[in-house]
């Protein structure tokens, strides 16, 4: 994902400068301008820019007048002021007016790029909060790279545009979800629309990972580092450099492997084994879990500090039974995926509405297993209940429980709560971080409900 800035300075020099110091540290979508008339147009006209980085002194127009314009029509621009002349009051002043950051000329590199770097997480931070606020579907910068995952759940779709403003950041992302969600599959799509998609993308499942083989295959070793290292090897870090690296089952990396991993998310640094000077590697890290991490914390099997760095941006992927609107088109697509026996292929009513009844505790995966059979049995026939698994044939409805009520036969609001988070969080097989996520509650507040309905 490409941020677009622009630089507005009647100065061209220190345009070309400034332009030249941004593209050569990652930001290649920088527009200059020596002339804020034409930047004024640019933004009355709906121009879209991440940052604008704006001259306070310019003959044709003030640069607080530019300011004012740029915050009318384009509030989510984030704006950074450079004056030569370090006032006080003008700074207070433009930051009333909604600017970001106010620097003084000669501006250094280091100043610079921090700057922009802040302005642009700020942006990033506010534009997940509107997604969260807004009742509107949200519009995809970058469409592609999300294209493989299938929904029409607008709650998913919230969170797939947030993951799409995460993956413009290096911040490290966790994933949650149950089995079968999809979180190695939104973990390619963060890495397709990040800066880094010219690069790798490793998925390494940790559990896979002994004591033993650990630092030997996650920082590589020298030849001769131990018996039959016959010659030098780069680890998963090495391999995956200017890249993505995926943490799958982040939640059963052995504890004592753990602090070793914390490490490279600190400072990047690494040891092969063998060697004695430290190496650095540039890795974007990704992880996922299907457990309960906070849980773990409490309980002293995951490291608290390394939790809060894995967990820089967190997005939890709802169940099949939280989008059941998805599981038709999830259907059709995998009919198409395994269409050996044409477009002819369908569900009659009694299979739709059995397989719209079920819950999926296996979820999507679990989805495309069912219909995989089907396929099978049908022969290229109508897709009826007998070609489904026997134990969705034999299943039985649970009917819905009544909710409770007064002697007037009203019903109280607490009890409407207190059933519905019970519920919810027996869906979510007794999960805190899943319940909360998905009633909207702080996980704190759930605690507390829960402690106080006597329910462990």
């Amino acid at each position: 994902m490409s941020h677009r800035i622009i630089v507005v300075d009647d100065d061209r020099d220190y345009l070309e400068l400034v332009k030249s110091r941004l593209s050569a540290t990652g930001f290649p979508s920088v527009e200059i301008l020596d002339d804020p008339l034409v930047a004024a147009a640019a933004f009355e006209s709906h121009g879209s820019f991440d940052v604008a980085l704006i001259d306070l002194s310019m003959p044709e127009m003030d640069g607080q007048v530019l300011l004012d314009l740029i915050k009318k029509y384009s509030p989510t621009t984030e704006c950074i002021m450079v004056t030569a002349v370090n006032d006080d009051r003008t700074a207070v002043q433009c930051l009333r007016q909604g600017a970001y950051d106010y620097l003084v000329k000669p501006v250094s590199e280091d100043d610079l790029l921090f700057a922009v770097k802040r302005a642009l997480e700020r942006k990033r931070l506010l534009d997940i909060l509107h997604i969260e606020k807004s009742r509107r579907l949200p519009v995809f910068s970058q469409p592609d790279a999300f294209r493989e995952i299938l929904t029409r759940c607008p709650s998913l779709l919230r969170i797939l545009k947030e993951a799409e403003l995460h993956a413009a950041s290096d911040v490290p992302i966790l994933i949650t979800g149950e089995s079968g969600t999809g979180k190695e599959l939104l973990a390619r799509a963060i890495h397709r629309a990040s800066p880094r998609a010219a690069g790798p993308f490793l998925p390494l499942n940790m559990a896979a990972l002994t004591a033993d083989l650990f630092e030997a295959e996650f920082f590589g070793h020298t030849r001769g580092a131990f018996t039959g290292a016959d010659k030098e090897r780069r680890g998963h870090l090495k391999h995956c450099d200017h890249g993505t690296l995926f943490l799958d089952e982040i939640g059963n990396l052995p504890f004592s492997l753990q602090g070793k991993l914390l490490r490279v998310l600190q400072d990047g640094e690494f040891t092969p084994v063998g060697c004695s000077a430290s190496q650095k590697a540039d890795v974007r890290f990704v992880a996922a879990t299907n457990e309960d991490l906070d849980q773990m914390v409490e309980s002293g099997r995951f490291r608290r500090d390394l939790f809060y760095r894995i967990r820089g941006s967190w997005l939890h992927l709802p169940s099949l039974q939280e989008r059941k609107e998805d599981i038709p088109l999830l259907i059709e697509h995998f009919l198409k995926e395994l269409g050996r026996f044409g477009d002819s292929l369908r569900l009659d009513a009694g299979a739709s509405e059995t397989l719209m009844g079920y819950e999926f505790p296996g979820n999507i995966r679990e989805l495309k297993s069912i219909i995989q059979t089907a396929v099978n049995l049908a022969q290229g026939q109508r897709i009826t209940v007998d070609c489904l698994p026997e134990h969705l044939r034999r299943r039985k409805f649970v009917p819905v429980r009544k909710s409770p009520s007064t002697a007037n036969g009203s019903i109280l609001l607490a009890d409407v709560e207190k059933q519905h988070i019970i519920d919810v969080y027996e869906k979510m097989g007794r999960n805190k971080v899943r319940t909360a996520r998905a009633l909207g509650l702080g996980l704190n507040t759930l605690r507390r409900k829960l402690k106080a309905y006597h329910v462990s």
